[in-house]
């Protein structure tokens, strides 16, 4: 406290930089940081061991246009009508994005890579409070990102956004393609592959209407025949396309080394959605399972070392909640129509207890079969809600049984916790009006 009272007042309340990393379709649990011997992330380990994980941090969509539209507008993707890949942002929000309220705050804003909030790329040089450096490609983007990082900044403190692709390109791995941005040899040996994670199999009590949503689309689910060794292969190429990313990230990291621009820049890492990776034999996003939902979060702020290499258990929306987020260390307050928390307090006291009651991740297979669904996370369950099929009401222990492999809602004794999660889902519905149809929806009693 001291050294900070006998800084010049100026310096003190100067705005530090913001750097936002962010990859596609990463799960939470694809770094080695987070226990996974499957792989090997340097780059993202060195931020975990700099700054802070959040262990339990979820997308607002898993599906990658509607989780960065609420990034990027700080509203969920039902209240901003971005529930599908390639809507367009609503007139009324062009000029209220995050980077339009940072360079309101007096930032210079710099956007490289993927964009996604309809179009692929930002859609000209200068959009929504950003120039862009470099488009949708992950090759180079690296390089255009610590070009700039070397070149005449300014006076002005920046806002930085660095957007991989990868390892989305396991999409195309899935359907036999050529990946884009990656080139991943096969192994010699599927004895080579990962194994298969422990929640692999389907369970007995598993939403039904999932299996219905995977047999619609052989394009977004080419995975429905695949056996065991395919899975394997499957996992491997998504790990190995982690680390490629990785590898990027590593030189970004490097130059804010070079530079020590750890003492005047607030780094934040972080992922759109996850994967299936084969558990519960599901590839791709949309479904709420803690593989697509739970999202990598890192973040290093100047001033925190005595928090380095802590994990977070707070609750956090990636989404909403990273609007507030950054204009609190911007020095601003979050606006009128953004719901989310600033997870700022968190990282400074990353022990606390959430500050969130609970959060909420929705979702909408508009891209198959329409079928809606919510996802309630409080601090030890996990509630799931799909609006229809055998089983669509789901509870989960988020203490034993991070797997989900044991559906709590089918048993009698855990009727009083499934009926509080039903009331707190129903306040969310009463203070979100106007979202995913949920006029009809009609939660279902425990036998």
């Amino acid at each position: 406290m001291g050294a900070l009272l006998a800084l010049p007042i100026s310096m003190a309340a100067k705005q530090p930089n913001v750097i936002y990393i962010m990859t596609d379709q990463q799960s939470a649990n694809a770094m080695s940081c987070a226990g996974n011997t499957d792989l090997k992330t340097p780059a993202m380990d060195r931020l975990a061991a700099r700054g802070v994980r959040f262990a339990n941090a979820y997308c607002a969509l898993p599906l990658s246009g509607p989780s960065r539209a609420a990034m990027f507008t700080g509203i969920m993707p039902s209240q901003c009508g971005m529930i599908e890949n390639e809507t367009p942002l609503p007139d009324s929000l062009r000029n209220r994005t995050l980077g339009n309220l940072m360079e309101e705050a007096g930032y210079r804003g710099a956007y490289a890579g993927k964009w996604h909030v309809n179009t692929n790329a930002l859609p000209a040089e200068k959009a929504f409070g950003f120039e862009r450096l470099h488009g949708h490609d992950d090759r180079g983007l690296a390089e255009s990102v610590v070009e700039f990082l070397r070149g005449d900044r300014g006076d002005k403190p920046f806002f930085l956004v660095a957007s991989f692709d990868n390892p989305h390109n396991v999409c195309q791995y899935a359907r036999g393609q050529r990946l884009p941005e990656a080139e991943i040899p096969e192994p010699a040996s599927v004895a080579d592959c990962p194994n298969l994670p422990a929640n692999h199999l389907v369970q007995p009590y598993d939403p039904d209407i999932l299996s219905w949503e995977r047999g619609l689309s052989y394009r977004l689910y080419p995975t429905k025949g695949y056996t065991p060794d395919d899975w394997r292969r499957y996992r491997n190429n998504y790990f190995r396309l982690v680390e490629h990313v990785d590898a990027e990230i590593g030189k970004i990291v490097d130059e804010i080394d070079r530079q020590n621009l750890w003492e005047n820049t607030v780094v934040i890492f972080t992922s759109d959605h996850g994967d299936g990776q084969g558990a519960h034999q599901w590839n791709q996003k949309t479904a709420l399972w803690e593989e697509t939902a739970n999202i990598p979060l890192i973040v290093c702020a100047p001033g925190n070392k005595k928090n380095a290499g802590k994990v977070s258990e707070a609750l956090v929306n990636n989404g909403i909640d990273l609007m507030p987020s950054v204009l609190d260390w911007a020095g601003q307050g979050k606006p009128s129509w953004n719901k989310g928390a600033s997870f700022r307090y968190a990282v400074e006291n990353p022990a606390a207890p959430s500050e969130q009651e609970f959060v909420v991740t929705e979702t909408d297979f508009a891209q198959t079969g329409g079928t809606k669904g919510w996802m309630l996370r409080t601090p030890r369950y996990k509630y799931v809600l799909y609006e229809a099929g055998a089983n669509r009401e789901a509870l989960y222990d988020m203490d034993s049984d991070r797997l989900e492999m044991r559906n709590l809602a089918i048993e009698s004794a855990y009727k009083p916790v499934v009926e509080e999660h039903r009331r707190l889902l129903s306040r969310w519905f009463e203070e979100n009006p106007g979202g995913l149809r949920y006029s009809r929806l009609r939660f279902i009693p425990v036998n």
